[in-house]
Parts: C-alpha cells; structure tokens; sequence
C-alpha cells in the first residue's frame, strides 16, 4: 500500500542564542539541502490540498507534503524562496487572531518572541503559489475548550483566513497535537477536508484524513537521518 510522507516544520532560520528547544529550527541550508534530496529521488513537494488525491488513493506518484506550523515570518523570508526554486508548493497553518503577533503561547517556555506573519506577508506567501491552512484562532488545547470555545477556535480561523486570503480554507492542524474525537468531530462538522496531528509515521491512503500522521524535521535531522525518515519504516515505528 503506497506511503505518503508530510513534513513538519516549525522555524528555518538559526535558532536565536537565548532560545529554548532549538531543534525547532532547521537552519536554511539544511532546508535547502532536504528539499534538493526530495527532487533528487524524484518526489514532488505539495500542499496539503495539492496532494489529497494522492492522500486518498485517487491518483499515484512520489508525493511528499510539507507542511509549516503557526506562520513564523521565517516560513515566508528564508522556506519560500527554496521553494520556488524547486517548483514545490506547501502549506503553511496560522494562528488567525495571532497574525503579526508573536508566538504568546509558549514565547515564556521557549524564552524567545518569535514573529508571525501579518495579513499581508499571509496573503503574499498565498499569491505565491503556496496553501494557507488553520491552526485555530488562539493556538489552545483543544481538547479543554468547551462546546463554543472549540466552534470558535476551529470554525472561527477558517472564516478568519479566509477573508484574509479570499479563498477556501480546507486544511486544518491540531495545535500541540491535541485532540479527541469531540474535536476532530468539530473539524470535520467545520467544513476542513482534512487536519494533521503530531502523531509520527508516514499516511497510508486508508487513513482517517482527520488524523494524518507527520514526520518532524528538527535542526538535528542531519541528511541520513531525513532520508530514513521518508524512505523507512522509521517513523511509521515510533507513531
């Protein structure tokens, strides 16, 4: 049965020195580096939307998505013109009512404010050619918020990107991970196609599009280390 890796990442660029969980950050070349390997072994980089006939067995070839979490402003400065240059397409999944903000829900843990894009940098990382997707309207555990809260998290950052954008928003990420089957009820009742968690391991075509499995790519994912994880059974092990 065809495997489908999706890339997670979180910030390309160097991690600043007082930063906490630096492995958050893989630096540009690394980035670069990973994407050249992936049209090296004859995978085409997509957006979530752009590979859901893939995801759903509709259609058949070497597909990785990938994916970028919270709308970092490095997404668009360092990820975007990488690639471009490789011809690939990405989604990338924004906080709605934190855009050009920061990242306030663990900016005190990871002791660093990191900036996220405003509305216009979203809607340039759009007209680019790339997919903008939800991560809720304040980036919460989902699984606490009560009945509204979670109506307005998850159907509020749709209606949010997408007057921001114009265009449907179909694709949605759990933040943290967190989620139960209340809340992946809700999404699918939103309207998104599909969402992504945390849970490691490659998809099969099978799998609930509720509950897509990623693959983490970490400043330490040095180049055997990316290959085993989209080639093997590495990551399908540890999910």
């Amino acid at each position: 049965m065809p495997v489908i890796p999706i890339l997670m990442y979180h910030n390309i660029g160097v991690p600043p020195p007082e930063a906490r969980l630096r492995n958050l950050y893989v630096r540009a070349g690394a980035f670069a580096r990973q994407m050249f390997l992936l049209r090296l072994l004859g995978y085409q980089g997509m957006s979530m939307s752009a590979a859901m006939p893939y995801l759903r067995g509709e259609k058949q070839g070497r597909v990785a998505v990938i994916t970028f979490d919270d709308g970092y402003v490095d997404t668009l400065e360092k990820a975007l013109p990488i690639l471009k240059k490789n011809n690939f397409s990405a989604t990338c999944y924004f906080i709605s009512q934190r855009n050009g903000q920061y990242n306030d829900w663990d900016a005190a843990s990871l002791n660093v404010r990191k900036p996220l894009m405003n509305n216009d940098q979203i809607r340039t990382w759009h007209l680019s050619g790339m997919e903008v997707g939800a991560h809720s309207r304040t980036h919460p555990r989902l699984t606490t918020c009560s009945d509204i809260e979670l109506k307005n998290e998850i159907e509020g950052s749709k209606a949010d990107l997408e007057t921001v954008t114009g265009t449907p928003v179909t694709q949605f990420c759990y933040p943290y991970g967190d989620l139960d089957e209340r809340v992946s009820i809700a999404t699918r009742q939103a309207g998104f196609v599909a969402a992504t968690t945390t849970q490691r391991g490659r998809v099969r075509v099978d799998d609930n599009p509720m509950l897509f499995r990623r693959i983490l790519v970490s400043g330490s994912t040095l180049p055997h280390l990316f290959l085993l994880k989209l080639l093997t059974r590495y990551e399908d092990k540890r999910g």
